[in-house]
């Protein structure tokens, strides 16, 4: 194992940057469709993307919290082990390596090849081949070292903005359905709970900054600074986004779009838009498995310094990469691309098989805080999470709610993902058994 370490380089501006190409990704161009089929009017559709970005914003300020109180690479299972034990903080780790990382990078991978396929196709299975291709592609980049990636993650960052300022411009071109003044219809709960769970997980990827604390060369000041700024430039342009699907669109002409970035583009440039459309969902995908990888990694990193039965992860390459933690990740979201092309809409389930799974151990991050605060108080170094205990009880409300969102208005995937969490127990067993021996 090397004896290399990882070192405090990554500035604000490397954090903003990182959450802005973590969280902005595939879900933009597949979720305001969803949105707007389950609700009723433009009125409210706005209000749930600021519900969205409000509830990123309060847990981003918890997350402050634990990670300058308590940094680690091991982001929130080391909360949540700190807070109610060793075995707790096991289970979380095994989701993520298992259910949460892969099924974020194949669900970007899935949606990269459908939209590169029509465009410059790879044979008879050409949107798994684009997949395959990209993830190869982009865990070899990062396992190339952190300034390697930080400097790619910072071009795909400002390169991101570009695109999304072409979606809202293509949006505002032409006249107009203009019916933002619709009355807003009423609301019905199952409506809403299926909003939120595309809403928030669109938003979703804010987290990711808690496993680079160990990184960031600002520590407190970076990691807050960054997250908000980052939260902040996301929560606008999602905003610019959805105001011009439905300018563009209309309500019912985004409820019953299938691609609406595609519609605004034929509408806006022309029929053959299509492959520059193309170019930039492909783009944001494989900026979002980009950025995935590169948080997943350490996260996987920590799990191996953690753990004995996954040592072999906790090995730290000299040129400023867990290599062998970025191969374990590689290797588990191929695996997830090839089970997605075996269902007829791959892109969705995978949504269904994370989306409990991760809002689940959300949830008990948000309590740990509570836990923490009680039994250590609030540590010199660490940021102070505003109007506490308000703020943290609004996240973990909220959080609970997507819990049974998800499970209550999703498919058959949300079960498929709770069972993988299940599967956990059996290498925990093993763990225990081995350390039970070892002090035999």
């Amino acid at each position: 194992m090397s004896n290399a370490a990882p070192q405090p380089i990554l500035r604000t501006v490397d954090i903003v940057s990182l959450i802005v190409g973590t969280v902005i990704g595939a879900g933009i161009y597949k979720a305001p469709a969803i949105v707007a089929a389950a609700l009723g009017s433009p009125t409210w559709i706005m209000l749930a993307w600021v519900a969205g970005g409000i509830a990123a914003v309060i847990g981003a300020l918890c997350y402050a919290e634990l990670a300058t109180a308590y940094p680690s690479f091991g982001g929130e299972f080391h909360f949540i082990g700190l807070a109610f034990g060793e075995a707790a903080g096991f289970i979380y780790a095994w989701a993520r390596t298992v259910v949460i990382l892969p099924a974020s990078i194949a669900m970007q991978a899935v949606l990269l090849g459908d939209y590169l396929t029509p465009v410059l196709p790879l044979g008879p299975h050409s949107a798994t081949v684009w997949a395959v291709l990209m993830i190869v592609a982009l865990s070899t980049l990062n396992a190339m070292g952190v300034r390697f990636a930080r400097i790619a993650q910072n071009l795909f960052a400002v390169i991101e903005i570009g695109t999304v300022a072409a979606i809202v411009i293509a949006g505002f071109m032409g006249h107009g359905h203009g019916d933002f003044g619709t009355a807003a219809a009423p609301l019905h709960a199952g409506s809403l709970g299926t909003a939120m769970i595309f809403v928030v997980l669109t938003y979703g990827g804010w987290n990711e900054a808690a496993y680079v604390s160990a990184e960031v060369a600002d520590g407190r000041r970076g990691i807050l600074h960054g997250v908000l700024w980052g939260l902040g430039t996301v929560t606008v342009l999602y905003l610019a986004i959805n105001a011009a699907y439905l300018w563009g669109l209309g309500h019912a002409g985004l409820a019953a779009s299938t691609a609406p970035a595609a519609d605004l583009f034929r509408a806006a440039f022309g029929p053959r838009s299509g492959v520059l459309l193309s170019a930039i969902v492909a783009f944001s995908c494989m900026k979002a498995i980009s950025a995935t990888i590169f948080f997943g990694a350490r996260s996987n990193y920590a799990v191996g310094q953690g753990w004995r039965l996954f040592r072999w992860l906790g090995s730290w390459h000299a040129c400023g990469a867990p290599r062998r933690a970025i191969l374990a990740l590689a290797a588990l979201s191929l695996g997830l691309v090839g089970l997605a092309t075996l269902m007829p809409n791959g892109f969705q389930a995978i949504v269904e098989f994370e989306a409990p799974v991760f809002w689940l151990f959300i949830t008990l991050t948000a309590l740990s805080l509570f836990v923490l605060r009680r039994r250590h108080g609030l540590p010199r170094q660490a940021f102070a999470v505003p109007l506490y205990p308000l703020v943290p009880a609004l996240f973990v409300l909220s959080s609970a709610a997507l819990v049974w969102s998800s499970v209550m208005y999703t498919g058959i995937g949300a079960l498929v993902g709770v069972a993988f969490l299940a599967v956990g127990a059996v290498p925990l067993w093993l763990e225990h058994r081995r350390n039970a021996l070892s002090s035999a």
